[in-house]
């Protein structure tokens, strides 16, 4: 459950930091509301996640999940360059996270 709500936690951290981008300061209502909405589920998420799992393993998930997703999404998306070392260098993150998963 810890994990799952961990992985959920940091799909949110990738929607936040999503809409924070597109808030343009804070003066468009629709991207700072998702960004407040998402940026608390995302640490409330976190928090239950760090009541089962050690606090270094559930962060470095957490940013993991939110860096890879969020860099994916801009590179998808047309917002970021699309390259084949930025594709390789983000699935060592995926990777990675799936090695801490595996060695918990």
């Amino acid at each position: 459950m810890y994990w799952l709500v961990l992985v959920l936690s940091g799909v949110l951290e990738s929607v936040w930091a999503t809409a924070l981008g597109r808030t343009e300061g804070f003066s468009r209502l629709t991207p700072t509301v998702v960004f407040v909405a998402a940026l608390a589920a995302s640490m409330a998420g976190l928090a239950v996640a760090m009541r089962g799992l050690p606090i270094g393993t559930a962060y470095a998930v957490w940013v993991g999940i939110g860096a890879a997703l969020t860099a994916g999404f801009a590179m998808w998306s047309g917002q970021e360059p699309v390259s084949a070392l930025r594709v390789f260098l983000l699935l060592g993150i995926v990777g990675c996270v799936v090695g801490l998963k595996l060695t918990h």
